[in-house]
């Protein structure tokens, strides 16, 4: 409709006389005036075309309901056993306790730990909760494994303090939950497979007790978000299926024994589990239903009963396939001899397999669904990481996405989404060598005239002109602004639209692109040196009209991934000096706004900045990462100081996967220039005597690299030597290995061997 008809309809929505209606009925009840008050709060933010993208607030309005739910249901019934993150959050003798006092909605902000199980290609992604909890749908009820004494004691995962958890990468991808205390034992091994074209959810029991016990399989009407009601649950006529709410999905491998239901005005089943009646099916109508199978186990022996969660109605129609191998055919391979590191990789490599089915989506639960931010990076995780075809798969989603006028559209009022689409396009055809797609032309072309014309006008006099509208950007970084993070993926959408549409042999667009990328950088340039002047400091802040805060996180991706400066850029060191020492807090980047917590892909991104400059406090920022990440090698979007849980975002989170393969990547091999710089973040602490490192075959904008690093004796000397499969001409080689001479070799060199420098 453009910005005229943007502006009648925001006189029209101005003049309705609902307006009118909704200020009298608000101040006839006593409220606030709403139309004030969001007026008040827009001040706050610079105008914009979109105050929120309505995606956001839709997403925040379903979270807060929820937990205006959990706010009326958890604290009154506290009695009742619930997952880990209240049963911490809600113990006012906890580190994890939040005062709930006046607040309306009750969320988890403390342990937003979850860890996806699924098998390659298959959207269904169950998640399992620090203690075992099993979310087999989407949002939906889960399943919890208890272990009860006949003399009356209680083994409850949630509660215990003796739990701990892995991920098993062979012969299944599973999460494995173990619980021990009191001679009470009690294993659970979540994940996925699929039998005869129907994906499965699937939980392997093991329990022991030094008396007889009972293993009891519960069903819980919540998940790691909070509520999610039952209202029926039925068990079958020979006691080894349940059906919630009319679906026969529970499977289990043997008969009950035992079964107990509860309502909610019954209280937890958990205090009827000795109860000598049994109820086989029973209906609550506030759809807070519990439920408990039971299984006996006789003293001293070992008993194992089989889960099974029918996650899909029928067979897929198309065979699929499914193979964890042979989906990894290909993949860039690491050796290192830290196994933290070597873990966190391989988990990070299935993480990002996992969630990108066709679509990429940034988690699996509170983020599953797709932004063209989290994308790029996850696309550009894929691609360093040899997964060609998910990453090619992805991307060929963008044009379904794009409106009439060239806009790459995920959420309304994000002006970044053009350059990360461009850019991550022509990423992949320089990684892969493969010509551009005919079909790709058409969007290509579309996208960078959009961002042409969405530039504001040069001619206004202020700080943000040439840049890109306020907008709201990546939601980390502060209310409706004119981002600099905007104007970079802008300048670097155009730079790559020059590229793509000069393969395309469209010279015209190739030269316009590339004049206009240049006026947009000279934009920038005049912006940064008035903001320069305005604050007295020669950084890089969020935008022209912000102080130095936590959101020039934001500007850092003119470094990285983007290279649109110089690596030691005078305003980009400065920048991160800024951030290092006003916003690290336990090592880890802490974002102030929204986040609210220690931010692992962030961190890392600062990490990727330094790397570049050879500035080896790197390496503190990336181990600092690996320490905080999950027993199961993941991280949330943003991490609580104290807890050491998310507070923030989706409890596993898949940029941040990206990020791990992608640093890991870099610190061996990363493009710089016309050229490859190799093992330049490799740390000392890895090169012990006789270590044999090793990583590849990893696909660069030159080709295929494959590297080892060889340190026989590490406190002379190393040897570096590498096979290339180059799309043409060698790339120069430049070999930087912290502590060691730097050199650079010829095109028909494959090894070097490097002299420690006396100094180091």
């Amino acid at each position: 409709m453009g910005r005229k008809g943007e502006v009648i309809d925001m006189l029209w929505m101005k003049w309705l006389p609902w307006r009118f209606g909704v200020r009298y009925l608000a101040k006839a009840q006593g409220f606030i005036d709403p139309i004030a008050l969001l007026a008040r709060v827009h001040q706050f933010a610079q105008p914009a075309d979109v105050a929120e993208p309505i995606e956001l607030l839709r997403a925040g309005v379903v979270m807060h309901a929820r937990g205006l739910i959990n706010s009326r249901v958890i604290q009154h019934n506290l009695d009742w056993l619930w997952p880990y993150w209240v049963e911490k959050q809600y113990n006012p003798r906890s580190k994890s306790f939040i005062p709930r006092a006046f607040s309306l909605t009750h969320i988890n902000l403390t342990h937003r730990n979850w860890t996806a199980i699924g098998v390659p290609d298959i959207d269904a992604l169950p998640i399992v909760d620090p203690m075992g909890l099993t979310t087999p749908f989407w949002d939906g009820w889960s399943l919890d494994i208890w272990l009860i004494t006949d003399d009356k004691r209680q083994l409850l995962p949630a509660r215990s303090s003796n739990t701990g958890q892995s991920l098993e990468l062979q012969p299944k991808f599973a999460v494995r939950t173990k619980t021990e205390q009191d001679n009470l034992f009690l294993e659970l091994r979540s994940y996925v497979e699929e039998k005869l074209g129907v994906a499965y959810c699937q939980i392997d029991i093991s329990a022991k007790a030094d008396a007889s016990a009972w293993i009891a399989v519960a069903l819980r009407p919540y998940n790691p978000e909070g509520i999610s009601f039952i209202h029926r649950l039925a068990l079958s006529a020979d006691r080894k299926v349940w059906s919630v709410d009319g679906s026969s999905c529970i499977t289990f491998s043997e008969s009950v024994d035992r079964h107990h239901i509860s309502t909610y005005r019954g209280g937890d089943v958990l205090v009827h589990l000795n109860d000598a009646k049994e109820q086989n099916e029973e209906f609550c109508n506030v759809g807070m239903l519990t439920g408990a199978a039971l299984f006996k186990t006789e003293a001293g022996q070992q008993r194992e009963i089989t889960v099974r969660v029918q996650l899909e109605q029928e067979a897929a129609k198309n065979s699929r396939d499914i193979s964890w191998a042979d989906c990894l055919v290909g993949q860039c391979r690491l050796k290192i001899s830290d196994q933290l590191f070597q873990q966190l990789y391989d988990a990070a490599l299935r993480t990002l397999v996992l969630h990108s089915p066709k679509d990429v989506y940034p988690g699996p639960f509170t983020y599953k669904r797709f932004w063209f931010r989290d994308a790029a990076f996850i696309i550009n995780g894929l691609l360093c990481c040899g997964l060609i075809d998910r990453a090619e798969r992805a991307i060929n989603q963008f044009a379904g996405r794009q409106t009439a006028g060239g806009y790459f559209l995920s959420q309304e009022g994000e002006w970044d989404s053009n350059g990360e689409a461009l850019w991550i396009m022509r990423r992949f055809i320089e990684i892969t060598g493969k010509p551009l797609q005919p079909e790709w032309i058409r969007p290509i072309r579309l996208a960078g005239d959009w961002i042409i014309k969405k530039r504001l006008s040069e001619k206004s006099g202020h700080l943000h002109a040439g840049l890109m509208p306020a907008g709201f950007s990546a939601e980390h970084l502060g209310p409706n602004d004119f981002y600099y993070w905007d104007a970079y993926w802008g300048i670097a959408g155009l730079e790559a639209a020059a590229d793509l549409m000069e393969m395309a042999g469209d010279l015209k667009s190739a030269t316009r692109f590339t004049d206009e990328a240049a006026l947009f950088r000279r934009a920038v340039g005049r912006s940064l040196d008035r903001a320069a002047y305005r604050s007295g400091m020669e950084i890089i802040p969020a935008s022209p009209y912000r102080r130095p805060d936590s959101g020039a996180i934001g500007s850092l991706v003119c470094s990285y991934p983007l290279q649109l400066y110089p690596a030691d850029d005078i305003r980009l060191l400065n920048t991160v000096d800024f951030l290092i020492t006003n916003c690290l807090v336990d090592g880890g980047f802490f974002q102030d706004m929204i986040h609210s917590g220690i931010n692992p892909y962030l961190t890392l991104h600062l990490a990727q900045v330094l790397l570049r400059a050879g500035d080896f406090r790197s390496f503190d920022l990336i181990r600092k990462v690996a320490e905080s990440a999950s027993p199961t090698g993941q991280w949330p979007e943003a991490i609580h100081p104290r807890t050491k849980g998310g507070c923030m975002g989706d409890g596993q989170h898949a940029w941040a996967a990206a990020e791990w393969v992608l640093i890991i990547r870099n610190c061996f091999v990363r493009e710089e220039g016309d050229g490859l710089i190799l093992a330049a973040g490799v740390p000392t602490e890895w090169l012990t005597a006789g270590a044999k490192l090793a990583f590849g075959p990893a696909p660069t904008a030159f080709g295929e690299i494959s590297l080892t690093v060889e340190a026989d004796d590490p406190a002379e000397q190393v040897k570096i030597s590498w096979q290339g499969k180059w799309h043409g001409a060698p790339p120069g080689i430049d070999v930087r290995l912290p502590g060691f001479s730097r050199r650079s070799v010829t095109a028909d060199q494959h090894a070097i061997t490097l002299i420690r420098e006396k100094s180091a």
